[in-house]
């Protein structure tokens, strides 16, 4: 019998509380959400990044709305038994209420959980003001508990990714988006296992690490030593599998050969996957 939504939800803020940490992959179509399933992950989060390649669009570009990133989000949801949060980028406004219209949009296509960032889309000025954007998690905080079930309202402070390397006022935005009620936090880009331990050890809210983001690929037992309680791939995934099919086009354009067709994973197997 497949899980309600409200009982998803119970699940996903467990895995949060529970010791050590466990990792979220993050695929970008059906396909690879009922692989993950299959494969035993007991949660998904949806990728902006790895859903816009696959649309032959640009990441980050405001290149989808809010609608479409939903529907996608609803299809990943739909595509498993399992809880899924959601990568919603900026809320896709830069009002706090857009951003709340937005957290209404994830409770209503039946996500466990969702990402709000402190990133403006604008890369002149790539980070949004703190107070604004305590303002912004405020009002996604407030959105979220409109749901009567434990919707997980993560916070990112994504000052690392977009060239501010502040450790000091990451940690100063995470711990007023904790101040502000959000469920989980997590500031993409962290370089060390200390810079990591030191968030973990500024909050109280569960705390979520991006693997394999610029080659730092810790363990799930250093980052879980370290105070992590979640750990997501972001694209990771989508890109290695983009890796894969670039190398393989560059060898039969350049050298005329279909050495990569051993590494295909069998067609039986990939069908087991599936539906249908």
């Amino acid at each position: 019998m497949s899980q309600s939504q409200a009982e998803k939800a119970e699940t996903f803020r467990a895995l949060h509380h529970r010791d050590g940490a466990f990792v979220i992959p993050n695929p970008w179509d059906i396909g690879t959400a009922r692989i993950l399933e299959a494969l035993g992950f007991e949660a998904l989060a949806t990728t902006s990044a790895g859903y816009a390649h696959s649309r032959g669009l640009k990441d980050g570009a405001k290149t989808i709305g809010r609608e479409e990133m939903l529907a996608h989000a609803r299809e990943i949801v739909e595509a498993s038994g399992l809880p899924v949060s959601a990568d919603l980028e900026n809320g896709f406004g830069d009002a706090p209420a857009e951003a709340a219209e937005t957290i209404r949009g994830a409770i209503a296509v039946g996500l466990a959980g969702a990402s709000i960032e402190d990133a403006t889309m604008d890369p002149a000025d790539p980070i949004y003001e703190k107070a604004h954007a305590v303002e912004r998690v405020a009002a996604s905080v407030e959105a979220a508990r409109s749901a009567d079930f434990p919707f997980m309202l993560t916070a990112r402070a994504e000052n690392f990714i977009h060239g501010r390397p502040d450790l000091d006022d990451t940690i100063a935005r995470l711990t007023a988006f904790e101040a502000a009620g959000a469920d989980v936090l997590y500031a993409p880009g962290l370089r060390s296992l200390d810079q990591i331990r030191a968030v973990c050890d500024a909050v109280s809210k569960p705390v979520n690490v991006v693997a394999g983001l610029g080659g730092v690929a810790f363990t799930v037992a250093e980052l879980s030593e370290a105070g992590v309680r979640r750990i997501s791939l972001g694209s990771t995934l989508s890109r290695l599998a983009y890796g894969a099919f670039i190398r393989a086009a560059k060898e039969m354009r350049d050298s005329g050969t279909f050495g990569f067709s051993g590494d295909a994973v069998p067609y039986a197997e990939l069908q087991d996957y599936m539906k249908g």
